[in-house]
């Protein structure tokens, strides 16, 4: 549950963008945060931040490589992983006033979206 939900029982925008970063973490772990290898000493957002930016391959399903991208060098494919990876953890901060708002996201999705080859 969201701090702010349990705090101060109040919903905003800032709740909704961690949503978005949690989903943007799954999308590209295949992990959800209710998966048994995550506990109270190891959540979602834990696990792929100790593996930016040098290890962001090993936490990516493999299976999300589509026949089109197949041929992405290494490098390419470790920057793209690691852009996304990052926007998801920023958006999913503990604290509601460090996360984004979502028009940031946007263009930094935009962005992404621009670099694919």
């Amino acid at each position: 549950m969201l701090v702010e939900y349990g705090s101060e029982g109040k919903v905003s925008t800032k709740g909704d963008v961690y949503s978005f970063g949690i989903l943007l973490l799954e999308v590209i772990t295949r992990k959800k945060p209710t998966n048994e290898m995550f506990d109270a000493d190891m959540s979602l957002t834990q696990w792929v931040g100790a593996a930016t930016p040098d290890k962001v391959l090993d936490v990516m399903d493999r299976g999300i490589l589509s026949t089109k991208h197949e041929d992405l060098m290494l490098p390419e494919l470790k920057r793209i992983v690691l852009s996304i990876l990052e926007l998801g953890l920023e958006c999913s901060k503990i604290l509601p006033e460090e996360r984004t708002d979502m028009e940031t996201v946007m263009v930094k999705l935009n962005k992404i979206k621009l670099s694919l080859p």
